[in-house]
């Protein structure tokens, strides 16, 4: 079976027959690359198969999921197919390679981020849990979407403070719309901007390898 869109891979080095291992789906930011997400990850690796994946659309120095037409709105058509382009490597990966299927988890930063929070919407209970680092949730998603229950899920969300680019009330509302629909809902806020600091990888690298563990 050919994957559905370009990754790259780290697994533990030893692995044991006939075991099944926790999966991580890595999401990249806008312009950025399967590559640049594995070092906010490190250490994850001896417990995870992580798989990190490349954007569907080119966006000079790198890729994208979706592009905008107008601030905070994706255009919906690349967005759309972002949806089902993961939703379908979930499923190769599934597959192919030796995955618990009880702990899948997203991990997004700014729109894999959206992406992450989107995907644990239409996916529900297929994922384990979901790590979404300074996004939001598109209305067309809340709106047009088929929601799945997402009642029990994992879900971390994280916000910096001074965040320039997408409004910190952004990821509250986020915080706020999974705690509705009974989500399982860890918030952090950091005096930071648009970024991933150490402490905020250090809280979801803890709260990730304590639910691995549930």
């Amino acid at each position: 079976m050919n994957a559905p869109m370009f990754y790259e891979l780290r697994r533990p080095k030893r692995i044991i027959p006939n075991k099944n291992y926790p999966a991580l789906f890595l999401i990249h930011g806008k312009g950025s690359n399967e590559h640049n997400m594995f070092d906010i990850v490190s250490g994850l690796e001896n417990d995870f198969f992580i798989f990190s994946i490349r954007g569907h659309i080119p966006q000079p120095p790198g890729y994208s999921f979706f592009t905008f037409k107008i601030y905070g709105q994706p255009d919906r058509e690349g967005f759309d197919e972002g949806i089902q382009l993961i939703s379908s490597f979930i499923d190769y990966a599934s597959e192919e390679y030796p995955i618990d299927v009880n702990h899948m988890y997203l991990l997004g930063f700014s729109q894999g981020a959206v992406m992450s929070m989107t995907l644990a919407l239409t996916l529900g209970h297929k994922i384990k849990g979901i790590v979404a680092l300074s996004g939001y949730i598109p209305q067309f998603a809340l709106e047009e979407y088929e929601i799945k229950p997402v009642d029990g899920l994992s879900v971390f969300i994280s916000h910096g403070e001074k965040d320039p680019v997408l409004p910190y009330q952004w990821g509250v509302a986020a915080q706020e719309y999974f705690n509705e629909m009974n989500a399982s809902v860890s918030f952090y806020s950091y005096q930071e901007g648009h970024t991933v600091s150490l402490k905020n990888q250090e809280d979801f690298k803890l709260w990730l390898m304590k639910d691995v563990k549930s």
